[in-house]
């Protein structure tokens, strides 16, 4: 098995369209920093019922250990550096046996635009800590409302007691509030133009016609809340070290269970 360099060959991204019903959306946040590829710093399940407007979404931990096809054992987010969107996909499925539709990549430079551009207005969130190493600003603990810039430094920020897993924590809640925040200042006849604005920084195979459909059901079923897991689950992995590095080794099939009945627990 080849474990050192890349594969520098991208497949096309093979996952099932969906015509109308369960859309689930690989959601990669990259380390690019200009870069043509990097790994995959934040790496989510976006979840869509076209039929019930339930939305989910499912954090992966970036460390968590499993088999990538050609490369054997390694770090989930090593998948994207390795052979792009389409290799994530193909471990998920492997490891999870979970099918992804579609994918939306977004790099550190675009995130803050977005932000921006769904939630003019910023984000409120209340932060614990002085928060300040790795992220190039210095965020001071209180109540406060965040824009772009500011809150890329808040969900990337790592360097605490909690290391990825508040970093995940505080990537679940931004989502979750910035869907609220969009609901309230932006109307339906403003969607096609933050959709046109948006897609300047977003490299996806979604269709206009597929996020108009979830942007359109989100604007009219406003009172849907947000659910939200992480993989590995609570007491459902150890900490290994391994010539990749710090990883979690899970515990693969009680995680497998999990994600499925998170996604599968929607009615129809």
């Amino acid at each position: 098995m080849n474990k050192g360099v890349a594969n520098t060959t991208v497949e096309p991204f093979e996952g099932e369209e969906v015509q109308f019903g369960e859309i689930k959306v690989l959601l990669i946040g990259t380390d690019a920093r200009g870069e043509e590829k990097g790994r995959s710093d934040t790496l989510m399940i976006g979840y869509y019922n076209q039929h019930t407007h339930q939305i989910k979404i499912v954090s992966l931990m970036r460390d968590t250990y499993v088999e990538i096809h050609s490369y054997g054992m390694q770090k989930l987010n090593a998948a994207y550096s390795f052979g792009g969107p389409e290799l994530l996909r193909k471990t998920i499925k492997h490891n999870f046996d979970i099918n992804i539709n579609y994918y939306a990549t977004v790099d550190f430079n675009g995130f803050p635009k977005i932000i921006d551009l769904v939630a003019p207005d910023g984000i409120k969130v209340n932060i614990e800590k002085e928060m300040s190493k790795g992220i190039g600003m210095t965020l001071h603990p209180g109540e406060q409302i965040l824009h772009g810039d500011q809150l890329l430094g808040y969900v990337r920020f790592r360097k605490d007691s909690q290391n990825d897993f508040g970093r995940v924590e505080r990537q679940q809640e931004v989502l979750s509030k910035l869907k609220d925040q969009a609901l309230r200042i932006n109307q339906l006849v403003k969607l096609p133009k933050i959709l046109g604005a948006t897609n300047a920084y977003i490299d996806t195979n979604v269709n206009t016609q597929i996020l108009y459909s979830i942007g359109k059901g989100l604007l009219t079923h406003s009172n849907e809340g947000v659910e939200t897991l992480r993989i590995p689950t609570e007491n459902s992995y150890t900490n290994l070290h391994v010539d990749a590095g710090a990883v979690l080794n899970i515990d693969l099939e009680k995680n497998k269970q999990a994600l499925k009945a998170f996604l599968e627990s929607d009615y129809k």
